[in-house]
């Protein structure tokens, strides 16, 4: 059939018509059910957020347990943490190289005063340092002293089987064997906890060396990190050292029961570092700085500590300071429950509270980031 002049004019615009809604319709690429789901998308998307952590040594095992335990609810959050000793920490967030250090020894007022603003103090757990040897045949514990600590530590007593340590430990044939002290070489809390207890138990410890993360040991050997003291002390025959229980038991060494001042040799232990921390808490300053060495009570292990992460209460970055002020909220609630299988103590419920009101300053331009 022949079309007209004018019926073919009217199907090559209805074939132009068509092609015109082809195109329009297929322009965007995508159909039109697709586009109008993405308008409705929010503007931001979750993006990984990285925080960054050094310092203390004395809970690293716990802190790692926390940052795996943290992102598994917080996938959006990559949190490391390097074991580099309290000082190294303290140092990085001075600096501002890090955006939380961890902390055994709460930092100096002439430390405090070189930031660029206030460093908040959030105890996370309390630890015992635990006095640890590598001595072949023993059977039982070695007990030890205040002052016959001291001794062994300034040089004084020598010899494993010297009659000061025989005193203390008479059902026990202790070798003719020297005694070989091992310390940390690096700035550490652990050795802030280890010389404050000495410092008050001892004036001529308090004298000749002092109180510090380092001090300048009379005798012995460095080593870097607990990891390091207790390695150190289970390869060499006749040593002793300070750590942090957990290594000790990591590490399969044996550890001394400690007199404490009300007079009884106390293995350090969960319920024994309960029982110094608890002590303390009803006297914490507002700042949270304590020592809990040496306290009061029958069943108080005298060498422990709280443990401490740092952070600026004025946080310059808003996503971050966000996601800082979330893990430390979850680590002094829901990470408790993680302490006590790794031998440290949880927090008392009224340092938690403490703990709560610190974190709630934490602040982007003065906006709390939990309220």
């Amino acid at each position: 059939m022949k079309l007209n002049l004018k019926s073919k004019i009217g199907v090559i615009l209805l074939m132009a018509l068509v092609v015109a809604i082809l195109v329009s319709g297929c322009g965007s690429g995508q159909p039109k059910e697709q586009i109008s789901h993405q308008e409705n998308q929010p503007s931001e998307q979750i993006s990984l957020v990285t925080l960054a952590g050094a310092g203390a040594s004395f809970p690293y095992p716990l802190y790692t347990k926390w940052i795996q335990e943290f992102q598994k609810v917080n996938s959006n959050i990559n949190i490391d943490y390097q074991s580099i000793g309290s000082s190294g920490g303290i140092n990085n967030i001075l600096n501002e190289m890090v955006d939380f250090a961890g902390s055994d020894a709460p930092m100096k007022d002439e430390q405090l005063a070189k930031a660029r603003g206030p460093i908040l103090h959030i105890p996370t757990v309390a630890g015992a340092v635990a006095v640890t040897y590598n001595l072949e045949g023993l059977d039982k514990p070695l007990q030890l002293a205040p002052e016959v600590l001291v001794d062994i530590f300034l040089g004084n007593i020598k010899k494993w089987n010297d009659s000061k340590i025989a005193t203390l430990n008479p059902s026990i044939k202790l070798p003719n064997q020297d005694i070989v002290v091992i310390h940390r070489s690096d700035g550490s809390g652990t050795t802030g906890i280890f010389t404050d207890y000495l410092s008050k138990v001892s004036p001529a410890w308090k004298e000749k060396v002092g109180q510090g993360t380092a001090v300048e040991w009379p005798v012995g050997i460095g080593a870097k990190g607990n990891e390091g003291v207790a390695g150190t002390v289970k390869q060499t025959p006749g040593s002793i050292g300070y750590v942090e229980l957990a290594y000790a038991i990591q590490n399969k060494l044996p550890y001394a029961f400690i007199k404490n001042k009300a007079g009884k040799f106390v293995e350090p232990s969960l319920e024994t570092t309960t029982a110094a921390a608890a002590g303390a808490a009803a006297t914490m300053p507002e700042d949270m700085r304590v020592s809990i060495t040496d306290p009061p009570g029958e069943n108080a292990y005298p060498i422990a500590g709280y443990t401490y992460i740092l952070v600026y209460k004025d946080q310059k970055d808003k996503v971050k300071g966000k996601a800082l002020a979330e893990f430390l909220w979850w680590a002094i609630h829901d990470g408790q429950k993680y302490a006590k299988d790794l031998l440290y103590a949880p927090l008392p419920q009224n340092v938690v509270k403490k703990a709560e009101e610190k974190i709630k300053q934490i602040n982007y331009q003065g906006t709390p980031f939990i309220k």
